[in-house]
């Protein structure tokens, strides 16, 4: 799903760049343009953002379980 219009990026590059680093908005928005715009996709970004961190922090504690 396009996340940033003005940019076109979509859910998926969000998480492929979560996994490759990407912590934090200001990554998003160096990396793919996010939120440089209109601004009105902040929330949706940000929201995807942390849902991927919070899936690669279960991930890790379960490895190391």
């Amino acid at each position: 799903m396009y996340v940033c219009l003005c940019n076109g990026v979509t859910d998926r590059q969000i998480r492929q760049a979560v996994e490759q680093g990407a912590t934090r908005m200001r990554d998003l928005n160096l990396e793919l343009g996010v939120a440089s715009d209109c601004g009105k996709c902040a929330c949706c970004a940000k929201q995807i953002l942390q849902e991927c961190l919070a899936e690669q922090k279960m991930i890790g504690m379960m490895v190391a379980a």
